[in-house]
């Protein structure tokens, strides 16, 4: 009978084993998907990071070691990167371009959500307009035929606060008298489509190279130098 008992007991733990691996939810293996319902949610339009280093040079430090980048100085511009999700001729056209960009601001903030900041380590020329190392505000002034990239010292708010007069959240707020510099920039219509808003650096040289702002079919650039 004590022999009978045990093997019972012994079936029912085998069984319970058994039950528990098949309602039990692996984990993940290494190179095992994640189902869309547990996958970690983007923001809507996610924040996006652009850099490039200018004014070093590469140089051998060690002899038998490989070139390094020295005494560069960085430039770095931070803002939301809003996507299309189907929609067509988001800059709109005739006296209406740019309106719903601005968002009820009196300027696009080059981007979505914060207001996109630039920063260099460097003193830049956009044509005959110095801009000093610092931290910068962005802004752009859309029309079909030119945009106008602004550089602001005005204060950026990190979260929006309505109460706040003087710092800005995008472009609410903007008082011109903060600019530093205003920027004539080149506007082309291109024949593809470029979903996610993108600023990117463009044909650098240690000297200097382009600065280029594109969404949907409408690409804009500017040309600057280190200044000296």
């Amino acid at each position: 009978m004590r022999l009978r008992t045990l093997t019972f007991s012994c079936m029912l733990l085998v069984a319970a084993s058994v039950a528990h691996a098949q309602t039990a939810t692996p984990a993940p293996t290494q190179g095992q998907q994640v189902s869309a319902a547990s996958a970690p949610r983007r923001a809507a339009s996610p924040r996006g990071v652009v850099a490039t280093q200018v004014g070093g040079a590469w140089a051998v430090l060690k002899e038998g070691e490989a070139p390094r980048y020295q005494n560069g100085k960085w430039i770095e511009i931070a803002y939301g990167r809003p996507i299309l999700r189907g929609r067509v001729n988001i800059f709109g056209s005739g006296a209406d371009y740019g309106k719903t960009l601005n968002d009820d601001g009196p300027l696009w903030r080059a981007g979505a959500n914060q207001t996109t900041r630039l920063m260099t380590e460097a003193p830049l020329a956009f044509g005959d307009k110095l801009v000093p190392p610092g931290e910068y505000s962005v802004f752009v002034e859309l029309k079909a035929t030119e945009w106008t990239l602004i550089l602001s010292k005005q204060a950026a708010q990190e979260k929006y606060d309505p109460n706040e007069k003087v710092a800005v959240w995008g472009s609410y707020n903007y008082d011109t008298k903060y600019d530093v510099a205003r920027i004539s920039m080149k506007v082309e219509t291109t024949p593809i489509s470029l979903d996610q808003f993108t600023i990117a650096f463009v044909n650098m040289t240690q000297q200097g190279g382009t600065l280029a702002l594109w969404w949907d079919t409408q690409r804009a650039t500017c040309d600057f130098k280190v200044a000296q």
